[in-house]
């Protein structure tokens, strides 16, 4: 058997966590609460946006002819389901192969045509979908892996690609674009860089939006950052707030149990964010505000699972604090509605918020 004598090329994993809610900034849609009406706004706030369209690719230099190391014959390209999902690999493969009959000369200098047998029984390449990527050159995250292919003697068929389960389709054949490129000899500094570039944004199969999730957060374990630099009463509002989290902690009805908070002093590490301000940056006359933020690695334009809560007290009398930040804390714990939240939260009066409701 041939020893090989080329390099193997990973793409890395670069799965987009866009869709991030800038609280209270552009694009975001904040929830104010307003201390006239016990009936408050409760519609979540909006996500930005994202997609995995590609940028349109620069026209390159035409690449230098040369041969095609697989030679003049089709290239025979089997497809193996190795992570056994169930999905049917083999027409994103056909389209990635399609996609270098119609691009490989220009990029690659010479043409190439492919036979896209999933069975065939003496690939030149087999195509193995798998949930990780083997060893790719110590690659770490890799999307995809492939010889990068020069020179016909380097060929010892059949040789593999590997493919990581769990993309989109869109995104597994942008993978399968890229590692099919390798083995037409191209790097990652070649052309074109919307598909040859090392690193790629990726989205993951559908998954469901925070707001179908029972428990909306990755896990239950949050920290939290008080800022009460513009409260009236500074450690009276740090004792509203403790108040608050230590409802949810001991397990509030209807609420997730085993819920943790561990406050800290950099506003960078906490996931929940607490401060004051004499203005609302959300609406008028709003008592307090709350945005989530999290991720949408799915690209659907919703975010599937939130990573941080900003809440903004405004003018508050210190008796309220608690309420307004556990009213905020069951939103992002999922009670999208008044309904939905512990009783405490329910068309509370003026004087219930002000109250000792946490006990």
């Amino acid at each position: 058997m041939a020893a090989r004598r080329f390099p193997i090329l990973a793409l890395v994993l670069l799965l987009t966590l866009s869709g991030c809610l800038a609280p209270f900034g552009g694009g975001g849609s904040p929830i104010p609460v307003g201390e006239q009406t016990p009936s408050v706004e409760t519609s979540e706030a909006s996500a930005v946006d994202g997609t995995a369209t590609r940028p349109p690719t620069a026209t390159p230099t035409a690449a230098p002819g040369g041969s095609n190391p697989w030679g003049d014959d089709p290239v025979v390209v089997a497809v193996s389901d190795a992570a056994d999902t169930g999905r049917d690999w083999t027409p994103m493969v056909r389209e990635a192969a399609s996609y270098w009959e119609e691009n490989a000369e220009r990029y690659a200098g010479f043409p190439v045509e492919y036979e896209v047998r999933p069975d065939a029984a003496d690939p030149d390449i087999v195509v193995e979908f798998v949930d990780a990527v083997p060893d790719c050159d110590g690659a770490e995250d890799a999307a995809g892996c492939a010889p990068l292919v020069t020179d016909r003697r380097q060929i010892d068929r059949p040789e593999t690609v590997s493919i990581r389960t769990g993309f989109s389709d869109e995104s597994t054949v942008l993978v399968l674009e890229h590692e099919f490129g390798h083995t037409l000899g191209l790097t990652h500094s070649d052309a074109p860089a919307d598909v040859m570039a090392s690193r790629s944004v990726l989205y993951t199969t559908a998954r469901p939006n925070a707001s179908e999730r029972a428990f909306p957060w990755g896990d239950d374990e949050f920290t939290v950052h008080v800022d009460a630099a513009n409260a009236t009463d500074p450690e009276g509002a740090r004792e509203q707030v403790r108040h608050a989290l230590n409802y949810y902690e001991r397990g509030a009805p209807g609420m997730p149990n085993n819920l943790t908070f561990t406050f800290v002093e950099d506003p960078a590490a906490a996931d929940v964010t607490v401060s004051f301000a004499d203005e609302s940056p959300c609406s008028p006359n709003a008592a307090s505000c709350g945005a989530t933020r999290g991720w949408d690695p799915d690209g659907d334009g919703a975010v599937e699972t939130y990573s941080n809560l900003r809440i903004v007290l405004v003018d508050l009398d210190t008796e309220a604090v608690g309420w307004h930040v556990g009213y905020w804390t069951a939103f992002a714990l999922g009670a999208q509605t008044d309904a939905e939240k512990p009783e405490p939260f329910r068309d509370a009066s003026y004087r219930e918020r002000r109250s000792e409701w946490w006990t």
